[in-house]
């Protein structure tokens, strides 16, 4: 997943390993440290939390799953709670760096979507809590493309020549290609790598750009009839623009899945499930989901939202789409490294 609407204003003002955590003059019984994607939670949600439980939380943001993972296995800080992506659980897990969790603290976790738990690198939900969830997709400009777009078929079409946005993502960007070719993204067959690589070179005359960031100013701008882009901020754009339309193809997709979890090294467990489990809560479910621009795993939560938002198949999908999508594995370094000729091949720089 990457937050880009949210990280970018955070770039500029903080960068994980140098920023400090911030205390402030009330004493408070006991601290947690947690790991947290940019400005992936409501505001005010924390303050209530330590309000309540006299526990003071010091936060330290990070914008890539990689560089949270240094951070956290580092030793230098002992972090009590930490976003994961599915990908980065997995890996955790099979390393033996996240610690089991007592559900008997976390009551909430009874209280998510079932499409959310049970995945297959925690089948049992031993050692993540559901916190966020989203695909990526397309975003169109229906001014620019009169064409019916249901399929990841549009991001090859002629027609759009130097109109097509692409995420310069290794992972999002050969998994898309994998899954228009009816593969899964998480295919390590050399066959359809190769498939894969040649189809996104026979794409490449028809990309404006590979990028990130400035998908949203480009879409609104109408730079770009086409774009690729993670389903909060094709969402937000639809909202805000009504020439624009979030869809998640019929092949499938990535369905990321962002949870909590626990590391082994933590030093207050039972207060780090406090906190899980308050985040998890039904009112600050929806807050966060209302502010972040994510689909939320609570059931409760997603039930009281509006219905122009849970009704919204770019958010909430239909079954038949929701059954074709994926979410991703954690690669070995021989797996990673037949991607990472494909992204060489490619050559998106």
């Amino acid at each position: 997943m990457n937050k880009i609407f949210k990280i970018t204003a955070l770039l500029s003002i903080m960068v994980l390993g140098t920023s400090l955590f911030v205390g402030c003059g009330k004493k408070y019984e006991t601290t947690i440290n947690i790991l947290n994607y940019g400005e992936n939670i409501a505001d005010g949600v924390i303050e209530e939390f330590e309000e309540k439980y006299d526990v003071k939380v010091n936060e330290k943001k990070f914008d890539e799953m990689e560089t949270m993972y240094i951070e956290a296995t580092s030793g230098k800080v002992e972090y009590d709670a930490i976003l994961v992506s599915d990908n980065m659980a997995d890996r955790l897990i099979q390393e033996g760096k996240l610690q089991k969790l007592n559900k008997e603290n976390i009551p909430n976790l009874q209280e998510m979507n079932e499409d959310d738990l049970a995945k297959p690198y925690d089948p049992n939900n031993e050692y993540t809590v559901p916190y966020m969830n989203g695909t990526i997709g397309i975003v169109y400009n229906k001014d620019l493309v009169k064409d019916p777009v249901d399929s990841w078929d549009i991001m090859w079409d002629k027609k759009y020549e130097k109109q097509i946005f692409l995420l310069n993502s290794q992972r999002d960007t050969i998994g898309m290609a994998l899954k228009r070719l009816g593969y899964s993204i998480n295919s390590t067959s050399p066959k359809e790598l190769e498939e894969a690589k040649q189809s996104l070179i026979d794409q490449k005359p028809l990309v404006l750009k590979y990028g990130a960031d400035d998908v949203m100013d480009i879409m609104k701008q109408g730079e770009a009839a086409i774009a690729m882009i993670w389903s909060g901020e094709g969402l937000t754009l639809a909202d805000e623009n009504e020439n624009l339309e979030y869809i998640v193809p019929k092949e499938g997709a990535d369905f990321w899945l962002d949870s909590w979890a626990i590391p082994t090294n933590a030093n207050n467990k039972d207060v780090a499930e406090k906190f899980i489990d308050f985040v998890s809560e039904k009112e600050n479910a929806l807050k966060i989901a209302e502010e972040i621009g994510y689909t939320t795993p609570h059931k409760g939560a997603m039930e009281a939202q509006s219905d122009e938002v849970k009704n919204n198949p770019g958010a909430y999908m239909p079954k038949e789409v929701m059954d074709k999508c994926e979410v991703y594995k954690h690669l070995n370094t021989e797996e990673l490294e037949l991607y990472n000729k494909v992204w060489t091949a490619i050559g998106t720089d």
